[in-house]
């Protein structure tokens, strides 16, 4: 039983940090995108190249602009934040029942 244990640790340690590396990363978009920063940076590109996908999806099912502003970062990072306070602790709870 204290394979499953350590599995299921494991796995909520690594997409805790997955998430929270995430939720950095869509924090530098956010700021760069309201300083207009050249999009032939390389680290823009990335910044643009690792949340458009997930950004994309939000502003295809919900156009949530208001007064000219895309709402859809802050959307994708409530969403983040909800996955890591509940799947994250959801597998730190049932990992801590199994033992």
């Amino acid at each position: 039983m204290f394979i499953i244990t350590n599995l299921l640790f494991a796995v909520a340690q690594v997409l805790n940090y997955v998430l929270w590396a995430y939720i950095w990363i869509l924090i530098a978009r956010i700021v760069v995108s309201f300083t207009k920063a050249d999009t032939t940076i390389p680290v823009v590109r990335f910044l643009y190249g690792a949340t458009d996908p997930v950004l994309l999806q939000i502003r295809r099912r919900w156009p949530v602009v208001y007064s000219g502003y895309d709402l859809s970062p802050i959307i994708v990072l409530i969403a983040a934040v909800f996955l890591q306070r509940f799947v994250v602790q959801t597998l730190y709870d049932l990992a801590n029942a199994l033992k």
